[in-house]
Order: C-alpha cells, then structure tokens, then sequence
C-alpha cells in the first residue's frame, strides 16, 4: 500500500513544485533591478537568436549592454563582418513576424538611429544607418515577446 501512495505523493510534489517556480518567475519579473534585465535580456536573445537562418554565418556575438546598446556582430566564412548597434533609448517598437518555432523579430527606431557597418566585404567596408534590425529569432512563445519587449522598454526610460 505504501508504494502505491509514494508516486501519487511525488506527483503532488512535482506539481507544487512547478506552481512556486511559475509563481517566483511571475513575480521576479516584476521586481527586477537593471542587472537582473540586463542578465535575463541577455539569456533571452542569445538563446532565441536562430544562426541557421544564414548558412554563410561562421560566428555571432549578439549582447546588451550595461549602457542600453544592442550590439550584434555577424562574421562569415570568407571574413566578411557585419556589425549593427544602436542604443535603447531610441527604441520605438518591436514587431515578430513567424510562429513560436522561427520567425524575425524586428527591432525599430523612430529615425534612422541603427549603426550598420561591414568589414572585409568584397564589394567594400560600408557604413549606414537604419530604423529596423531584423533578427532571426527561434522558440519564441507569446509570453517571452511580451519580457522582451517589457525588457527593451525597461531599458528605454531607465537603464542602469
């Protein structure tokens, strides 16, 4: 008899167990400091950001940082880097074009406020700006888009 209550006390458990992490998650969302977005924004996109959506790629670094710029570095097989940076306080809105397995989040500024460069490109080094970083993006359920987005607007009026 007592074996037969043990996996129904272990289910229990586990199930209370997930309730106090949903509950903390929940709740830790709305207490963060700026180092906490800043290490939970970070985590989000380098695990979110899809590097199978370019086969030339060789190498990405993608990182917030502590002064509120996203900088993104794309370096391919033959050399070639691309490099995009602008800072959140000029963020204006983000939109997500796909489904929960893969789509392209697009990050958007009101004027053309995106540093965009290349390096070792046969066609020549090239310096622009823009107002939209398109960013390959996988497993992106509704709830993470709505931290993220709470995670750039944080850093917009705030920063650390």
């Amino acid at each position: 008899m007592f074996r037969s209550v043990v996996p129904g006390i272990k289910n229990l458990l586990f199930a209370v167990a997930i309730m106090i992490a949903l509950t903390l998650n929940y709740s830790f969302k709305y207490s963060m400091n700026s180092q906490d977005w800043l290490i939970w924004t970070n985590h989000c996109l380098s695990q979110a950001y899809d590097p199978s959506a370019d086969t030339k790629l060789k190498k990405w670094d993608f990182l917030v940082t502590g002064d509120s710029f996203i900088r993104l570095r794309k370096t391919y097989a033959k050399g070639k880097q691309e490099y995009f940076s602008f800072n959140l306080h000029n963020f204006n809105d983000m939109d997500y074009i796909g489904n929960t397995n893969v789509g392209t989040l697009e990050l958007k500024t009101m004027a053309d406020d995106i540093i965009v460069q290349t390096y070792n490109d046969r066609k020549g080094d090239v310096d622009s700006m823009t107002t939209v970083l398109n960013i390959p993006v996988r497993n992106m359920e509704p709830e993470r888009l709505d931290s993220l987005r709470m995670a750039f607007n944080y850093f917009k009026t705030k920063g650390l």
